[in-house]
């Protein structure tokens, strides 16, 4: 009996171990940028880019930009909730990048992207990649230079409704998911972690939660 009670007693604790180390954590905590650096073309101030209100993340989209997360991931999902405002005349372009790496010390400031893999935000191309500073992957470009295009209509919602836009890294292989359909996957990618980064690319949007989650 006392066996089984100490077997029993193994599962449980393995059981929540497991839980533990699949928790999600909020990038975002709702109350500041803990956690975040910035980039702005021209090396401008980016507090004029970015700010917080009533727990939203709210981005301008100018000039050029990104804030990126401090820290390095591999083998993740990360979760951004986000919509683009009504108050403006159209929705216009934004982005997640994944396996994002350090900017080279000697980049012109005119220079905006690291070697990154970039998950499309623009309006109607929530989908698509951009294989951004020298990334590549399996696929072949399929518009412009280093563009895939989303293999899906699109899944976006309309301007002021919020979106559920997830990224899925696992090894070097990326997929994109929006409100729960899958919209494109590359494999091969060149690199298989790196920093996490939301773009500033022309046109405001908001984000009220960005979450990641370890996958096993």
């Amino acid at each position: 009996m006392k066996s089984v009670l100490i077997f029993l007693l193994a599962i449980a604790f393995a059981g929540i171990a497991n839980a533990q180390d699949s928790k999600s954590t909020e990038l975002f905590n709702g109350k500041d940028f803990s956690g975040w650096t910035f980039f702005e073309r021209g090396n401008t101030d980016p507090m004029k880019t970015w700010s917080i209100s009533d727990g939203l993340i709210h981005c301008t989209g100018k000039p050029t930009g990104f804030m990126c997360t401090e820290k390095k991931y591999s083998d993740f999902k990360v979760t951004v909730e986000w919509r683009f405002p009504t108050n403006m005349v159209k929705p216009i372009n934004t982005g997640v990048c994944v396996f994002m790496q350090d900017r080279a010390a000697d980049a012109p400031t005119n220079s905006v992207w690291p070697n990154c893999i970039e998950c499309q935000g623009q309006h109607d191309h929530q989908g698509d990649f951009w294989l951004q500073g020298g990334s590549t992957c399996d696929q072949p470009p399929t518009q412009g230079k280093n563009g895939i295009k989303m293999l899906q209509p699109s899944a976006e919602k309309p301007a002021g409704e919020w979106n559920t836009f997830q990224v899925i890294c696992r090894s070097n292989t990326v997929e994109i998911i929006i409100n729960g359909m899958s919209m494109n996957k590359i494999t091969g990618c060149n690199n298989s972690s790196g920093y996490i980064g939301l773009q500033s690319e022309g046109g405001p949007w908001e984000a009220r939660k960005v979450t990641i989650e370890p996958l096993q």
